[in-house]
């Protein structure tokens, strides 16, 4: 069993919500990364071409945090459905991350946004509850500002 699909050397944080809005419009505003800093509380700066292969470069600076600028490399520009990237060149074997976001039909209409962290490598296992509790909450209030960015009328 690989890191990646769930062994004892991975761990995954879910979040996810419901936005009564289109599937389109989520991604409209989920891509375009130069408004970032108009309404998300999670990551204040976003620069880069949203295509598989390339770098971005992003600010990482929740609420009581001091930030970090890093250039993550996307692994998956499915517009309208899924945007991934690997987070900061890790070490590989030890410590690797990616970062998720799929959007899908909801039941009831509009769309749910699964935003998830998925983690991998010899070193998650020690520190598997400390990465859940510095992600939640982040990934929560971006969650939230994005779907009340894409609500506003």
């Amino acid at each position: 069993m690989s890191a990646r699909d769930g062994g004892i050397f991975a761990a995954t944080v879910h979040t996810e919500i419901d936005i009564a809005a289109a599937a389109a419009r989520v991604w409209a505003v989920l891509a375009d990364l130069k408004k970032y800093p108009a309404w998300n509380p999670m990551i204040r700066r976003a620069e880069g071409e949203l295509r598989a292969g390339s770098r971005l470069t992003l600010f990482f600076n929740p609420p009581g945090t001091k930030g970090r600028s890093f250039r993550p490399k996307l692994l998956a520009v499915d517009p309208v459905r899924e945007l991934r990237w690997q987070g900061q060149p890790g070490f590989p074997l030890f410590f690797e991350s990616e970062h998720v976001f799929i959007i899908e039909p909801a039941a009831k209409g509009g769309c749910r946004l699964t935003h998830d962290m998925l983690f991998y490598g010899l070193l998650v296992p020690p520190v598997r509850r400390k990465l859940a509790r510095s992600v939640v909450g982040p990934f929560e209030l971006m969650n939230k500002a994005l779907k009340a960015r894409v609500e506003e009328k």
